[in-house]
């Protein structure tokens, strides 16, 4: 395998083991808010040390679940085939319903059972008297999407099968927006190199730029609050606003199960986390990313996942401790996964 081939199959596999660990540690949070700084300093010592060893592995929820279910789908189709990843979700919801799904993707799921899978845009545009979700569930699960369109142009298919990948369950604007947002995130920091250093500057100007034209487009919103959001990062990224509290961030950039109130917290969370800080914790970055992301408390295993998978698809597996990737259930799923989409992505020419 040559040294680039190595490079992009760590990133891949870093992308899904990094949006599980976050699933996995984040989840017994949950709702928190705010989070007892000993009680996490001490879960994060056991983590990070063989003494938790002697318990079970962390459970994955919901988000881990859907995105394999999308991940499946990729590599089997080849394609996005919208029908068949609804399936996927449905089939995956009633083998294991316990896994901590909200109760209006199991109405989705419902009734693209019911219906049997005719028209699968349609059960998520009955929700909420038909204004749609605007959740994080799609965007939690788009990591593979990313993965997949490596080698595209992000400006036309990654937004695009985004959008429609998001649209099986999430139908309103700020629902699928956020996944879109997602996917740009994690392929810009998977099309980064590890080994330099990253601007988060620069990286904010990129999805500004993409997300501009994405929300100048969407029918019926008048503004653009994912580039609101984007901006607010620009201005808290700055030396002086760099050390802003878990709570602080929160409050500002939102901790909760909506998409707008989510995806930018988990962009800043590993843009924030690149270099050390005074009040840092931990030398290693993806430790750092994972730290902070629970710390905010709410939805934290969401946020977490979705900071992870961004981290991992920059640093990579070699940026993860071996410690923490093996605490969480079916870890080698995750990495099956990620070789099974890389070869998906650069078949081997018979």
């Amino acid at each position: 395998m040559s040294a680039v081939s190595t490079l992009i199959t760590g990133k891949f596999r870093g992308c899904l083991v990094g949006s599980l660990l976050g699933d996995c540690l984040g989840a017994p949070f949950e709702g928190d808010f705010p989070v007892s700084k000993t009680v996490l300093t001490k879960y994060f010592t056991n983590v990070l040390t063989n003494e938790s060893d002697k318990g079970p592995l962390k459970p994955y929820t919901d988000d881990t679940a859907m995105t394999r279910s999308v991940a499946q789908s990729l590599i089997e189709r080849r394609m996005l085939d919208c029908q068949d990843m609804a399936k996927r979700f449905t089939e995956e919801y009633f083998k294991q319903p316990k896994r901590g799904y909200g109760f209006n993707v199991v109405d989705v799921f419902k009734a693209l059972k019911a219906r049997n899978y005719d028209n699968v845009f349609q059960p998520a545009k009955e929700l909420f008297s038909g204004c749609g979700s605007y959740g994080n569930g799609a965007a939690m699960r788009v990591a593979p999407v990313a993965l997949f369109c490596y080698k595209q142009d992000k400006e036309t298919l990654i937004k695009q099968m985004a959008r429609q990948s998001a649209q099986i369950t999430h139908a309103h604007p700020n629902g699928y927006n956020g996944a879109i947002l997602q996917a740009l995130a994690v392929h810009e920091a998977l099309k980064a190199d590890p080994g330099s250093n990253l601007d988060p500057f620069s990286f904010i100007d990129s999805l500004l730029t993409n997300m501009e034209s994405v929300e100048g487009a969407t029918e019926g919103e008048d503004e653009k609050p994912y580039c609101k959001s984007l901006n607010v990062i620009k201005h808290i990224l700055r030396p002086e606003d760099k050390d802003m509290t878990p709570e602080e961030v929160a409050v500002l950039l939102g901790n909760n199960i909506s998409a707008l109130k989510s995806v930018p917290t988990a962009v800043y969370v590993f843009l924030k986390n690149l270099e050390t800080s005074e009040s840092s914790e931990y030398e290693n970055p993806f430790v750092r990313t994972m730290h902070f992301s629970i710390s905010l408390g709410g939805d934290t295993d969401t946020i977490a996942s979705m900071a992870g998978s961004i981290a991992g698809a920059f640093y990579g597996t070699n940026g993860i401790p071996e410690l923490m990737q093996n605490k969480c259930e079916d870890l080698h799923v995750s990495l099956h996964l990620a070789d099974q989409l890389v070869e998906t992505v650069f078949p081997v020419a018979s």
